[in-house]
């Protein structure tokens, strides 16, 4: 029987859309952000829940991503089904369960501020250009470094260094993704923070350097005429 070819349907995230994204962040109707601030050239899809965080310049979530009490930095890559900092329960207590601190809603008296308190001192940090895999948790208090990657699947437990690859549950660090002299260089240049111009202006060796070579041009630049 000969294959039929289907069409059906239209891509739901921003970058397939004539219009694209812009300065006002794009947020799906069925996503949900509360008491979150949000920056310019972002997008959040279907199906994501973020809470009590920071979600910086360039950064994009897919479908179905979680996000409590969380930095996300600038540029950052979030595959479908990320969870971060999802918060734990209280391992000291008799019970486990909501209703000893979500006791209004179970009709047992007031909720315990203590708990909630206690889960906001366990922010996560991301840095600028971090690439979370596909399924991927990050634990409460963990930082994952500048350029960072986590591999599909990965349960971190720990910080993650600056452009380190991890993978495993727990993840581990397999290899870097750049070597600590240009490490060292893509800190200092920090392209992150550049303007949106400057980003366009530097598209092509964007595209056609790889990291070392961009490092060695744009730090051997002065700082105030780095992107130009």
């Amino acid at each position: 029987m000969a294959l039929v070819e289907i069409n059906q349907g239209e891509p739901e995230a921003p970058w397939y859309d004539a219009d694209g994204l812009s300065e006002t962040p794009v947020i799906h109707p069925s996503a949900t952000v509360l008491r979150t601030r949000v920056g310019p050239w972002t997008s959040i899809a279907r199906g994501c829940e973020i809470l009590d965080s920071d979600f910086l310049d360039f950064a994009y979530a897919t479908p179905n991503v979680q996000i409590f009490n969380a930095e996300i930095g600038k540029f950052c890559n979030i595959a479908t089904n990320v969870r971060i900092n999802r918060t734990n329960h209280p391992m000291w207590r008799a019970s486990l369960h909501h209703f000893t601190y979500r006791s209004r809603c179970h009709h047992m008296g007031e909720d315990d501020r203590e708990i909630f308190d206690w889960r906001m001192k366990s922010r996560v940090v991301i840095g600028p250009d971090a690439w979370i895999g596909h399924g991927a948790i990050i634990m409460p208090g963990v930082h994952v470094g500048t350029g960072a990657v986590i591999g599909s699947g990965a349960i971190v437990t720990k910080d993650v260094p600056n452009y380190a690859v991890v993978v495993g549950a727990p993840a581990r660090v397999i290899k870097r993704r750049v070597d600590e002299v240009t490490e060292a260089a893509l800190l200092r240049i920090e392209w992150w923070d550049w303007s949106h111009a400057e980003l366009k202006e530097a598209m092509p060796d964007f595209r056609a350097l790889d990291a070392a070579a961009f490092a060695a041009k744009y730090d051997a630049l002065p700082s105030m005429i780095r992107a130009i």
